[in-house]
């Protein structure tokens, strides 16, 4: 491969980065999360292939008190939702990684499945917005 091709396909993959950072970015905004990605944080959950994984991943790892009000699930569903709505596409592999590489362990996710009533018609308020 040359390097105006590899440049290309870099600059393409970084474009790609920064799309899905600003998606993922709106979406906490949108849903009054208080948190922020940036390139080193995507890059450090771009080996959890499945985005639902990625999303509870993160929250199990550094906003363990929102589950106290809602499952992991629930927060990471939310949150793609919004996400989707912005960037549809998901994070592509970086150039020089083989696209059919074995795909990351699953993450384990032992939580409670949280009930909300009925008649709130969508989304309830996330805690701390």
């Amino acid at each position: 491969m040359n390097d105006a091709h590899t440049d290309g396909q870099l600059a393409a993959y970084e474009r790609a980065l920064d799309a899905q950072i600003c998606a993922y970015n709106t979406a906490f905004a949108d849903l009054g999360l208080r948190f922020r990605w940036d390139t080193q944080t995507l890059n450090a959950l771009a080996s959890i292939e499945d985005e639902r994984a990625r999303i509870i991943a993160y929250i199990e790892s550094h906003h363990t008190h929102l589950l106290n009000a809602y499952s992991a699930e629930f927060l990471s569903e939310a949150i793609l939702a919004r996400k989707v709505a912005h960037t549809p596409d998901m994070l592509p592999a970086p150039p020089g990684v083989a696209a059919n590489a074995p795909a990351a362990p699953r993450v384990h996710r032992s939580f409670e499945r949280k009930t909300y009533p009925a008649d709130e018609g969508g989304l309830p308020a996330l805690a701390g917005a």
